[in-house]
């Protein structure tokens, strides 16, 4: 299945102009190797006071404009490059403040193009950054902007991961729920007057919500119906039947690595195959071009087999592959080979199953968090982005509907619940570069200590 990595992304070989302080400046072949600012990927100009690249450009215009707030769980100091720049939000936004990009620069209105063109880089105090990045700075104002318009990177509101390795919010708006509510009316009008597919065409019922609901007790209420719709549609895409790789061993056999090496690869090809299928079954498949479904399928493959392992098919991956797996005794030289990438995964798998194991996700939220995780703007070379966002968002509202209709003694389960998104995707990532030798072990490890656990609750 690694194979599916191989497929590059289409060349984007449009040469950029951007303009510098009133002047129109065109990028010639020197200055094709000027690097952006924050995360070191090719600028394309100077964007909201400083050199930056698109994709910084529309994420600190979204940010700014939809005033979110996100966090990071370690030390606030994650590295930004041009790969790992999408894994932590909140260190990125920091980074773009530091640097000097300019939020006064940013239009009001979300359209393209700046405010004020001949507005440079500023030099902010750290009280303010924090004013900023706490959401302080945004609680005098009345309503959030929610444009989808102008510059995007293909960055959405469930693809946050922390690059310091713990997962940072999935770009959650404000975590106030009482600025957050302010801007239902502004995204409620915005998709009245997007045309869209009927099959979209999405009201929650929570735009609809006052501002102090917040402050009230939760209520017994009704599911609106056209979440109940698109839910059960996603869920009607799903092959929840149990996965038909045999797992079943003889009491005494001993597994080899090679055995077991090739088990595992006849699972990942099963879970393959069962995404394939899924993505024909979507309710949006129409909606998107073949060349959109490759790139993301190509790019999320990994993460959608991860999370289905750890929800649906758990009892299997966690009941009869750990049993196989216990029959698997790794030699000296293999424990002594296993890397410190080998390592974190395992930490990380472990510390995510527990979460999985606590929250007993349901068929329901399994199905909009992989729809959520699926429909990924972070990724390059996709050609309908805005499409692609509109979808992400109306997904994320109904499983945030559906998780307060179902649980309303559970207010932090939907944040939750989306927490968990871009551990996966930062886990699935780091899976990729443990040795393939190593895999028996790690799964070894992995399926024993979670198996553990759970039997000493």
């Amino acid at each position: 299945p690694r194979s599916l990595n191989a497929i590059p992304p289409p060349y984007l070989g449009r040469r950029p102009a951007f303009l510098c302080y009133g002047v129109i400046m065109v990028l010639d072949s020197d200055d094709e190797n000027r690097t952006c600012l924050i995360c070191g990927d090719r600028a394309t100009g100077l964007h909201y006071g400083i050199i930056s690249c698109e994709g910084c450009k529309g994420f600190f215009k979204r940010s700014i404009c939809n005033k979110r707030v996100y966090r990071c769980s370690r030390d606030k100091n994650c590295v930004m490059s041009r790969k790992q720049r999408n894994r932590c939000q909140y260190c990125r936004l920091l980074k773009c403040l530091q640097m000097g990009m300019n939020r006064k620069a940013i239009r009001e209105d979300g359209m393209p193009g700046g405010r004020n063109k001949s507005i440079g880089p500023v030099q902010i105090s750290e009280e303010e950054i924090e004013r900023i990045m706490s959401g302080q700075e945004f609680e005098g104002e009345a309503n959030i902007s929610w444009s989808n318009n102008g510059d995007s990177d293909h960055s959405s509101p469930g693809n946050g991961v922390s690059e310091s390795n713990q997962p940072s919010p999935v770009s959650t708006p404000s975590s106030s729920r009482s600025v957050e509510l302010n801007g239902f009316t502004a995204l409620r009008d915005q998709y009245i007057g997007t045309p869209v597919s009927t099959h979209y065409q999405y009201l929650p019922h929570l735009f609809n919500y006052s501002a102090h609901s917040a402050l009230m007790p939760p209520q017994t209420r009704s599911l609106d119906p056209q979440s109940h719709s698109l839910i059960n549609q996603l869920v009607s895409a799903e092959d929840l039947e149990p996965l038909g790789t045999p797992m079943l061993i003889e009491d005494g056999y001993k597994v080899t690595q090679a055995e077991l090496f090739a088990l595992l690869c006849r699972l990942a090809d099963e879970l393959l195959f069962r995404q394939i299928a899924w993505i024909k079954k979507l309710p949006f498949f129409c909606e998107l071009s073949i060349k959109d479904y490759t790139c993301l399928l190509s790019s999320t493959w990994q993460e959608l087999i991860l999370l289905s392992s750890l929800t649906v098919y758990s009892k299997q991956i966690f009941g009869d592959l750990a049993d196989v797996t216990s029959k698997y005794s790794p030699s000296e030289d293999e424990l002594h080979r296993f890397s410190e990438e080998g390592m974190e995964v395992m930490e990380r798998l472990i510390y995510l199953y527990r979460k999985f194991n606590q929250l007993k996700v349901s068929n329901e939220e399994y199905a909009c968090m992989k729809a959520i995780n699926f429909l990924n703007q972070d990724i390059r070379g996709l050609t309908n982005t805005s499409q692609l966002e509109q979808l992400n968002k109306r997904y994320w509202y109904v499983c945030q509907d559906f998780t307060e209709y179902k649980y309303p003694h559970q207010p932090n389960r939907f944040p939750d619940l989306m927490m968990c998104l871009p551990e996966i995707r930062y886990i699935a990532g780091k899976m990729v570069n443990v040795p393939l030798e190593q895999l028996p072990l790690l799964f070894k490890a992995v399926l024993h200590s979670c198996k553990t656990s759970v039997s000493k609750e």
